[in-house]
């Protein structure tokens, strides 16, 4: 556990770190592509901003998109002593606890540190869950925040649609602006910007799903051991994946946040090997099958 806390602090420095490098370099070659220093002032300007915004921020802008609000302890007190009582067990901060108006069964946990996370279930998921089942989910998300996963992902949710953004708008720029550089040089540098603005979204997506399937794994294995009943998560992952029902604020920008994949084209379809490569999970039957492989 300690090992992968310490892997997850120097990841979320190495991907800031890289996001920093990477909008710089873009900005460099564009500003020599179109002859305006003023753009590499921008995107350094930008780049330092961004990096800055996405560790304080990030949990705010999620819970807004996710449309997700408060829940009140006298509003669900059985949900909140399965929390602080997990929470003693793991030794952790009892996070606050938001709720999504949704019915399809999901959570996910958010925040830059365990003293600042955020749990977020949605109406669905208390709806149709038992309590041993409610139980290996919230373990399950109070891993996440343990292992500092909660840090790591929101960054990425960040930093990946920064980076798809500003590569749309670099890719439209090259196109209509005034190329100042002459001969080979200048091509050399609009082939450059054009390659490494039609790569960046398969780059960031590709981080995106490197961290998201070993740490559903990891969160699995650790939220059995809190529970001591890994029969419990392994029927809410099955209850959760065979809900019909898409999570309409869900999309891909957060969709590896959540517990299960949230999406509409993931809900009651079978899907072929290459398409699950680009999958933010790992197969539901093999999370489960590991599950109950476990024993105690």
């Amino acid at each position: 556990m300690y090992k992968e806390i310490d892997s997850n602090k120097r990841k979320t420095v190495i991907f800031i770190t890289g996001f920093l490098v990477f909008i710089i370099a873009i900005g460099w070659i564009f500003s020599r592509v179109l002859g305006h220093f003023y753009i590499l002032v921008i995107a350094v300007v930008f780049s330092i901003l961004m990096s800055i915004s996405s560790y304080w921020y990030s949990d705010r802008v999620i819970l807004g998109i996710s449309r997700a609000h408060e829940l009140k302890q006298d509003e669900n007190k059985e949900l909140y002593h399965i929390v602080e009582n997990l929470c003693i067990t793991a030794g952790l901060p009892v996070p606050k606890i938001y709720i999504i108006e949704d019915k399809a069964p999901n959570a996910f946990a958010t925040g830059r540190d365990p003293q600042h996370a955020v749990l977020c279930v949605t109406r669905g998921l208390l709806d149709k869950l038992e309590k041993t089942e409610m139980e290996g989910v919230i373990a399950h998300e109070l891993s996440h925040i343990g292992n500092y996963d909660i840090r790591l992902m929101m960054v990425i949710v960040i930093l990946v649609g920064i980076v798809v953004l500003m590569s749309d708008w670099f890719l439209r720029l090259s196109f209509f602006g005034d190329n100042r550089d002459s001969g080979e040089l200048g091509i050399i540098f609009l082939v450059a910007g054009i390659v490494l603005t039609l790569l960046s979204p398969l780059f960031a997506t590709l981080i995106q799903l490197a961290v998201s399937r070993k740490r559903e794994f990891l969160a699995d294995a650790s939220g059995a051991l809190l529970t001591r009943y890994p029969e419990g998560l392994a029927e809410a992952l099955e209850k959760i994946s065979a809900d019909k029902n898409p999570l309409k604020v869900a999309n891909k920008a957060t969709a590896h946040l959540y517990i299960t994949n949230p999406l509409k084209e993931h809900k009651g379809t079978h899907r072929g090997w290459f398409a699950g490569l680009f999958d933010t999970h790992p197969p539901i039957e093999e999370r489960i099958k590991r599950l109950r492989e476990m024993s105690f």
